[in-house]
């Protein structure tokens, strides 16, 4: 597997060729903001998010990642988790998107030969596209047949972010004549492609997801990025770091979801409308159960954040090493990642849900559009559980068992 240099750190103004981190936060908020205007219709409306990708894509948000002498914004991986932290907290579902366009369109690099990798690279700058998919195994896998001077694709993968909308598709896909799983990039367009909006989920219903059938799809040598086996053979320690940089991405996003909520509610409960207690008045900052609600959620908003910047720091301390990084190195990376994806977890889904106690019973109005918080959260954190990420923390702290190999759905 090859693996091209990976993104460091935040680097100094002289080192940079895009226009620099304060410029791409300040545009997330203004995007975010544009997005948050009208995000309770949008969800409730459950249209595929075409106008959204249009939105991120006039922004220059699709290539942010992209070297700008390729043709993208020059951004590190710092600031693209800040963009799609900033861009949840306004709308979960085009946070989550946008998080899986990242992953998968920078998967190239990870599984890719550097040659191979800048290639599709520059032409997906040109061509602004929008990536969706998933690189995590299903439960009956696709299957990749050699066929005259290349493959064949069959199989059906079930639910898979951003197909509705993508310009290309990314799928782990197993070999029939070996068994090893294979990253391979497919044209949505390709005849033999069959895209079903059926996830009919009850939130993040404009993450465009849904399933994908292919049937005998040709692809070519240059369609298939790399192995996903994680054999340690295999997998070096650098290259597997393509799971913890993914599975941040998650933890973002639900920390943006539960920054958001607790952003949105506080706003609606300032100018006069708490129903807790006739003896304070409405909307007074002196209600107790208010301030309550509002100092336990802040606590573990702040906690799940912190942990969050500890596992950012770890990853890309682990991107700075490169090819020295170790394996023992690498597992204590990811288990800070499982860890921050425990607390952002619950972040989330307390804040989403207990959010709501203090606006009462308005907040089931579905005119102010609260309820799309908790849905857009627990339906995230139902695809992607934190029970196993939990028992891999136990498991590395009393056995010192370096945790599997997983990818984010």
């Amino acid at each position: 597997m090859g693996v091209a240099t990976a993104p460091s750190g935040p680097t100094s103004e002289s080192d940079r060729t895009g226009p620099g981190r304060a410029h791409w936060l300040r545009v997330a908020r203004e995007t975010a903001d544009d997005l948050a205007t009208d995000a309770a219709a949008r969800e409730q409306a459950g249209k595929a998010p075409f106008d959204e990708v249009s939105r991120l894509r006039e922004a220059g948000l699709l290539t942010l990642l992209i070297p700008a002498e390729s043709g993208g914004g020059g951004a590190d991986w710092p600031t693209a988790y800040a963009v799609v932290r900033e861009i949840a907290a306004a709308d979960g579902a085009i946070g989550q998107l946008l998080g899986c366009h990242y992953f998968l369109s920078w998967s190239t690099r990870f599984l890719a030969e550097p040659s191979h990798a800048a290639r599709l690279e520059r032409r997906y700058a040109a061509e602004q596209w929008c990536w969706g998919g998933g690189l995590a195994r299903q439960e009956s896998p696709l299957a990749l047949t050699r066929a005259g001077g290349g493959h064949v694709l069959n199989g059906r993968q079930s639910y898979s972010t951003g197909v509705l909308v993508a310009d290309r598709l990314a799928v782990c896909a197993v070999r029939a004549d070996t068994g090893e799983p294979l990253a391979v990039v497919v044209d949505p367009a390709e005849q033999g492609v069959g895209i079903d909006g059926d996830a009919d989920t009850f939130g993040q219903r404009l993450a465009a997801g849904g399933s994908v059938e292919f049937d005998a799809v040709p692809v070519a040598a240059d369609d298939v990025l790399g192995s996903l086996s994680a054999e340690e053979e295999t997998l070096s320690p650098l290259a597997a770091l393509v799971s913890p940089v993914g599975r941040l991405l998650s933890v973002q996003l639900r920390v943006g979801m539960a920054e958001g909520v607790l952003a949105e509610v506080r706003e609606y409960s300032r100018p006069g409308n708490s129903p807790w207690h006739p003896a304070w008045p409405v909307g007074s900052p002196q209600d107790p159960h208010a301030l309550a609600v509002y100092g336990e959620l802040t606590v573990l908003t702040r906690s799940a954040s912190a942990l969050t910047d500890q596992a950012l720091e770890a990853v890309h301390g682990g991107l700075e090493r490169g090819e020295d990084l170790t394996h023992d190195e690498y597992a204590d990376i990811s288990v800070l990642v499982a860890m921050a994806e425990a607390a952002a977890s619950r972040a989330a889904q307390e804040s989403t849900a207990r959010a709501l106690d203090i606006v009462g019973a308005r907040s089931a109005s579905s005119r102010q559009g609260f309820d799309r918080f908790w849905r857009n959260a627990r339906t995230h954190t139902l695809y992607e559980p934190v029970a196993g990420r939990l028992r891999d923390v136990g498991d590395y702290f009393l056995n010192g068992a370096h945790p599997p190999f997983v990818l984010p759905v």
